[in-house]
C-alpha cells in the first residue's frame, strides 16, 4: 500500500488534473468536483418517458443526506453497507454517501440468489443493506434471520410497499431526511467524516463472480480507486463533455470504474438505461460518445445488423457488402499504421455516406468517438468490423484484484491480438510457468476474511492472476486463456479454448459456447443458440418449434449450427476443430448459476453440470 500512497503524492499537480492536490480519498475527490462543478449535470434517467438531469450539485446533496442518515442510524467508519440493486442513479447516491460517511461499500448482484445475498452480507459484515425495490426486500426478508450483523433495511423504490410496515425496514426517502435533521444538528459532522478518510482505508468490496466457488471479497483502497481514476487517461482519454450509458451492474469492478468512479476525474454526463432490456432502445436515443461494454453486447450489435441485412432488399445488401469491403481496406490500413491513398479516401467517404452512417446509427453509436471492450477477451474479427464501421475501440485487460485495468492499448495503436502494455507506474512479468503477474499502487489490498486466499494471490508483492500468456519484444501483451481452462488433449496437445469460442461467437446464430476436450483425444462444444435469430431463420424456412427447446432439437436447426462450427473449424488446425456440438436446450440468463452476472458462461460449473451430455457426444464418435 505504501507504493499507492506514495504514487498519489504525484497525482493533480498540473491543473485541472483528474485527481486536483489534497484529494487523496475518493470522499474527498466527491466533496471538491461537487463544489467545483455545481448545477453541471452528472447524471441523466429516464422518468415518466422524459429523461430527467441531476446536477453535481443535487448529486452532493443526496450522497450527504445518505451519510448524514447512516450516521444517525449508529454507523460508524469501518462499518460495511451492502447495495442490492440495478444501475440507476440511487445506487450512486447510496454508494458516494456510504464512502463519505467513512463505511465500506459493497455491491450485490442484483440476479443474485437468496442465499447467495445471504452468503454476500454475512461474508462482508453488512449492518445495512440497500435494496431497490420490493422483489429485492423480499430476498432479504427471507433470509434475515440468518443474517444476524444487518440492522437496517433501505428501500429505493416503495412501489407496491406504502401499507407494509416493518421495523427493520425503511424508504430511502425517510433515511433522507432522517440525514437532514441529523446534518441540521450537528453541522460540522459531514466534513468532519470526509477529512478523515485515508488513501489506506478500504473503501469498496467487489466479490468476484465465484466461477470456481464461492465468490470471494477484494478490498479495494481509497488509494487503489484513486490511482486507477489517474490512470484512466492513459488508454481512454474522456471529458466532461462526453455521455456515456450505464447499464452494466455497477457492483462490478469495470461498470464501478467507469461509471461510478470515472466522472469525479474527467466529468461528462452518465445516463442510466431504463432496464436491462431497453440497452439497445437506450443506446439508440441517448448516442453516447464514449461506450464501455462486455463483448456479449458487441456480438449482439454485431448480430443485429446482420439480420437486418438478412431482411434487406438485394440491392441494399450489394450496396452493404462493398461498402464494408472499401470499409475493411481502409481498416487494414488504419490498423497496419498506414495512410489509405487518396482514391481509397475517397470511395470510404461514399461509403460512410451510404452506409457506414446509417449502420452506426442503428446500434446508437454514429457520435461515439470512443468504445471499449473489457472483462472477456473478444474477437478480433468482431473488432476489426467495429474499426471498419469508423469507430475507435480500445481493449483493455484487468481484474478485480487490479482495481479493474493493468493493460490498455489505444485505438491509434491498433494492436489486435494483445491487450496493449501495462499502465504507466506498475509492471506485467510472466512466471516460468506462462501466468501472468502484475504489480504496482492498483493491486487490491487482499480478500476480506481470507487471509490464506490472499497469500495465494500475492507474493513478494507480485498478484499472481490465474491468466496464461506471454510478453513480445515491445512490452505488448497476449492473453493465452485462463491457466486453469488449457486444455491438454489425450495425445498432450495444448488447446486455449477462448480463441475458438470467440470465433464462434463470431456467428450470428451462436451466442455462447464452451469447447471441451480435457483428457480427451478430439474437441467437442456445447452451444447456446441466439434465440432471435434462429427463430427468424426458423420462420424463414418452415422448421416447426414449439418452444426454446424444441428449436434446439429441430433437424435444420442443428444443421444450421453445425454449418456455422464447420465454418470456423475451415479457420482452425486439425487438432483444434470441433468435431462434434450439443445444443443447450435451456435458454440461460444472468440470473441461471450457469452464468455469471456479466453474461459469461461458467465453464467448470457447466462441464459438471452437462457432463451426460458431454459422454455422450464422445461415446457417439466424432461427427465427420
Amino acid at each position: 500500500m505504501n507504493s499507492a500512497m506514495n504514487s498519489l503524492q504525484s497525482i493533480g499537480q498540473a491543473s485541472g488534473a483528474p485527481v486536483p492536490p489534497g484529494c487523496d480519498s475518493l470522499a474527498k475527490l466527491f466533496v471538491h468536483r461537487v463544489a467545483e462543478r455545481g448545477e453541471i449535470t452528472a447524471i441523466c434517467d429516464k422518468r415518466h418517458g422524459i429523461w430527467q438531469s441531476i446536477s453535481w450539485r443535487e448529486y452532493g446533496a443526496r450522497a450527504r443526506a445518505i451519510d448524514m442518515g447512516l450516521a444517525a442510524l449508529g454507523m460508524r467508519p469501518g462499518d460495511v453497507v451492502n447495495i442490492l440493486a440495478e444501475s440507476v442513479p440511487e445506487w450512486l447516491f447510496a454508494d458516494m454517501g456510504a464512502i463519505c460517511a467513512g463505511c465500506v461499500s459493497v455491491g450485490i448482484y442484483p440476479t443474485s440468489s437468496r442465499d447467495q445475498v445471504r452468503y454476500i452480507v454475512n461474508d462482508s459484515g453488512a449492518r445495512v443493506i440497500f435494496v431497490e425495490d420490493e422483489e429485492q426486500l423480499d430476498k432479504v426478508l427471507e433470509r434475515r434471520a440468518e443474517m444476524p450483523a444487518l440492522v437496517r433495511i433501505i428501500v429505493f423504490d416503495m412501489d407496491g410497499l406504502h401499507h407494509f410496515s416493518d421495523p427493520m425496514v425503511m424508504s430511502l426517502d425517510d433515511l433522507a431526511a432522517l440525514g437532514r435533521d441529523h446534518d441540521a444538528a450537528h453541522p460540522d459532522a459531514w466534513a468532519a467524516g470526509v477529512a478523515a478518510a485515508q488513501p489506506a482505508h478500504a473503501a469498496i468490496i467487489v466479490y468476484t463472480s465465484g466461477t470456481t466457488g464461492p465468490p470471494k471479497g477484494a478490498l479495494i483502497s481509497h488509494a487503489n480507486m484513486l490511482f486507477a481514476i489517474e490512470r484512466w487517461s492513459e488508454f481512454a482519454p474522456t471529458h466532461a463533455r462526453d455521455d456515456t450509458l450505464a447499464f452494466l451492474p455497477l457492483c462490478h469492478m469495470a461498470e464501478r470504474l467507469f461509471s461510478a468512479m470515472r466522472p469525479l476525474g474527467y466529468g461528462g454526463v452518465i445516463y442510466f438505461v431504463e432496464s436491462p432490456d431497453a440497452v439497445l432502445e437506450n443506446l439508440q436515443e441517448v448516442q453516447p460518445t464514449v461506450f464501455l461494454a462486455v463483448p456479449r453486447i458487441w456480438e449482439k450489435l454485431y448480430s443485429l445488423v446482420s439480420v437486418s441485412q438478412e431482411e434487406a432488399t438485394p440491392l441494399e445488401r450489394w450496396v452493404y457488402q462493398k461498402a464494408l469491403a472499401v470499409a475493411y481496406r481502409v481498416a487494414d490500413c488504419r490498423m497496419a499504421h498506414r495512410e489509405p491513398g487518396p482514391g481509397l479516401r475517397f470511395a470510404y467517404r461514399i461509403a460512410d455516406l451510404l452506409v457506414l452512417r446509417n449502420t452506426r446509427k442503428l446500434i446508437g453509436l454514429n457520435r461515439a468517438r470512443l468504445i471499449g471492450s473489457g472483462a472477456a477477451p473478444i474477437s478480433s474479427e468482431l473488432m476489426r468490423w467495429y474499426v471498419a464501421l469508423g469507430l475507435n475501440m480500445f481493449e483493455l485487460y484487468g481484474q478485480t484484484e487490479c482495481t479493474g485495468v493493468a493493460t490498455y492499448y489505444r485505438p491509434s495503436e491498433f494492436l489486435l491480438g494483445t491487450v496493449g502494455r501495462a499502465l504507466a507506474g506498475t509492471d506485467v512479468a510472466i512466471a516460468a510457468d506462462g501466468e501472468i503477474l502484475m504489480r504496482g499502487p492498483h493491486i487490491f489490498m487482499g480478500y476480506h476474511n481470507q487471509p490464506e486466499k490472499t497469500a495465494a494471490a500475492i507474493k513478494d508483492g507480485w498478484l499472481h492472476t490465474g491468466d496464461v500468456g506471454n510478453l513480445d519484444e515491445s512490452g505488448c501483451l497476449r492473453i493465452t486463456d485462463r491457466k486453469s481452462d488449457i486444455i491438454i488433449t489425450s495425445a498432450g496437445k495444448n488447446i486455449t479454448p477462448s480463441e475458438i469460442e470467440n470465433r464462434l461467437k463470431f456467428s450470428t446464430y451462436i451466442t455462447d459456447a464452451i469447447v471441451i476436450g480435457d483428457r480427451r483425444n478430439y474437441l467437442t462444444a456445447l452451444v447456446m443458440i441466439d434465440q432471435e435469430n434462429v427463430e427468424r431463420y426458423a420462420q424463414k424456412n418452415r422448421i416447426l418449434f414449439t418452444d426454446y427447446a424444441s428449436l434446439t432439437r429441430a433437424a435444420d436447426v442443428k444443421t444450421l449450427l453445425w454449418n456455422e462450427v464447420n465454418r470456423v473449424n475451415q479457420t482452425l488446425a486439425s487438432v483444434e476443430q470441433i468435431k462434434k456440438i450439443r445444443l443447450l436446450d435451456i435458454l440461460l440468463t444472468a440470473e441461471d448459476e450457469e452464468m455469471t452476472p456479466t453474461l459469461k458462461l461458467r465453464r467448470k460449473y457447466v462441464n459438471d453440470k452437462y457432463r451426460g451430455e458431454i459422454d455422450a457426444m464422445y461415446a457417439e464418435g466424432a461427427k465427420v
